[in-house]
Parts: C-alpha cells; sequence; structure tokens
C-alpha cells in the first residue's frame, strides 16, 4: 500500500465541523501500556508522531485528561505538539472517569465534571472544549451526568457533547437532555456486540467512533496477542499487500459512512500505517470472508 492522507477515508460531519474518518488516540502517547506509571514513552517520540499525524490529514483526536503515566501526559504532549492548533483540528476529550495523582481511579459525581472538564481545558490550553464524552461507568442512568455537562455547553465551556460505554437507552436518555453528536464504544472485527447500536447511529446521523478497533479481544496486547492473527484476516491482508491492521481499520471504516476510527499509537511507522488503511477498499468477497470471522 502507498502512502496516504487522511483525507482518503472520506469525511464526516463531528458537530458542526468537516473530519477526516481516520483520526488519532491519545492513549498510548504516554508509554506502551494504558494507564502504566512504570517507564513513560519516549517524549520526543510522541510529540512526532502527533505533528506528523496533522502533516498527514488527521484533524480528530482523542484524548483525556486521565490519559497519563509517569511523567508523561497525553494532554499536555497534545498541548506541546501542536499549540497553536490548527483551526480544523477538532480535539475530542472524555469525562466520567478520573484518577488521581498516583494513579488510583474514580467515579466523578455530577458535581466533579465541570473540575474535570476544566483540568482538560487548562492542560490543553484552551477556553473551550470541542467535544466531551460522557463515559457511562456504573451508573445506570446517565440523565444526570449528562445534565450536568448540558449546563457546561450553555455555559460555553463546551461546544459538543457525546457518551462513551452506553446502550440505545443511556443514548437515548442523553437525548432527551442535549444533542449527541458521538458515541463512542467498543467495536471491531472480533467485538461486534455494539451492531446494532452503530446502526441506529447512522440512521440518526450520529458520529459511531469505536475504540479497541484493531485490538480486538487482546485489548492492550493487540488483536493477535500471541502472535496468531486469524485465517480470513490474513488472506485478505495477502490479497491487497496490506497489514493485518490495516484490513482491521479498513473494515471498521466500511461499516457506515458515519463510523470514524481513532486507531492510537505513539509509534511514527504504525501512525504512517494507519493513515494508509483509509485507502484500502475491500471488495464484497473480503467482507463476506470477514464475515465469517468469530464474533
Amino acid at each position: 500500500m502507498t502512502k496516504a492522507d487522511a483525507s482518503d477515508a472520506g469525511t464526516w460531519i463531528l458537530g458542526d465541523r468537516s473530519v477526516n474518518r481516520i483520526g488519532l488516540g491519545a492513549m498510548r502517547l504516554t508509554g506502551s501500556a494504558a494507564f502504566d506509571l512504570g517507564e513513560p514513552g519516549d517524549r520526543d517520540t510522541s510529540v512526532k508522531v502527533l505533528r506528523r499525524a496533522v502533516e498527514l490529514g488527521v484533524n480528530h483526536i482523542d484524548t483525556a485528561s486521565f490519559y497519563f503515566s509517569r511523567l508523561r501526559s497525553a494532554n499536555e504532549l497534545i498541548n506541546t505538539a501542536l499549540a497553536p492548533y490548527p483551526e480544523d483540528l477538532v480535539i475530542v476529550t472524555k469525562v466520567g472517569p478520573g484518577r488521581d495523582p498516583s494513579g488510583e481511579w474514580y467515579e466523578a459525581t455530577p458535581g466533579q465534571l465541570r473540575g474535570q472538564v476544566e483540568e482538560n481545558l487548562r492542560q490543553l490550553g484552551r477556553d473551550h472544549l470541542d467535544v466531551v464524552n460522557l463515559r457511562r461507568m456504573s451508573e445506570d442512568s446517565v440523565s444526570e451526568h449528562f445534565g450536568a455537562l448540558a449546563e457546561l455547553r450553555d455555559a460555553g465551556l463546551i461546544r459538543h457533547l457525546g457518551v462513551s460505554n452506553v446502550t440505545a437507552k443511556h443514548l437515548a436518555e442523553a437525548q432527551a437532555i442535549a444533542p449527541v453528536v458521538c458515541v463512542q464504544n467498543r467495536f471491531s472485527l472480533d467485538v461486534r456486540r455494539n451492531s446494532e447500536l452503530l446502526r441506529q447511529c447512522g440512521e440518526q446521523g450520529v458520529a459511531f467512533v469505536p475504540f479497541f478497533a484493531i485490538a480486538g479481544e487482546g485489548r492492550d496486547e493487540g488483536a493477535a496477542a500471541d502472535g496468531r492473527e486469524s485465517a480470513p484476516v490474513r488472506e485478505v491482508a495477502e490479497a491487497h499487500g496490506a497489514s493485518p491492521a490495516q484490513v482491521r481499520l479498513a473494515w471498521t471504516l466500511h461499516q457506515g459512512r458515519h463510523v470514524l476510527a481513532i486507531p492510537g499509537t505513539g509509534n511514527p511507522a504504525h501512525l504512517e500505517e494507519n493513515v494508509a488503511a483509509g485507502t484500502l477498499r475491500l471488495t464484497t468477497e473480503d467482507m463476506d470472508l470477514l464475515g465469517a470471522t468469530d464474533s
């Protein structure tokens, strides 16, 4: 596959801004493992990845204030690498979960969400956030938390709202309070339990943003943590001269024009590979073959 631009995957309107459908997830910029308080990733490399991403047409970056490892904060890296920010760049962050300085997790109360929003603002060096996702943790309803974010949107701290880790019921609860521009849920070739919600989002014009789109069941270790990729993925990859990761991304993008990919990486070569996946056009036969992959 040849080098490409993120625009090769097409565009979608996220809130009121057009974004290229291949973006970048910032979680891995802080180190090799998510939320690792051990050895941090290389700072210069992470800055290089962010700047190269923008050069390649990436204008949608997903982040959070709780993306940090020892000595590294994803938001601070984004600020260092990209401020003053390009006019077309959309930075999406998320609140709800939180981590104290020691790395211990907590679930924010509705009253604590303003503090989390302001923390993202400080770290990113902005006076407003483009999109904020409420990531559901353990509560049965999202109404109270989402209502608190809607108030912050009305106050001008947030332009648009989204939800994450939700069901159709939660989406409807949020939409009864304020417009929802995106749903960020786990979804991949191997994990398709959110297929119906993906379809509903398409019908409503809501962006669907899957996380772990490449990782599959392996999550942080990758789709094939033991080094073995599924036979259908290998076959399609070989037919197109692509990598298995590129096939997985292309399959994800083929699920609908409203699907936005945010593959995370702190590796410059993987970044180039991920963006190039936007040029991969899978055939009907490819999709049929991949459809036979266990889900």
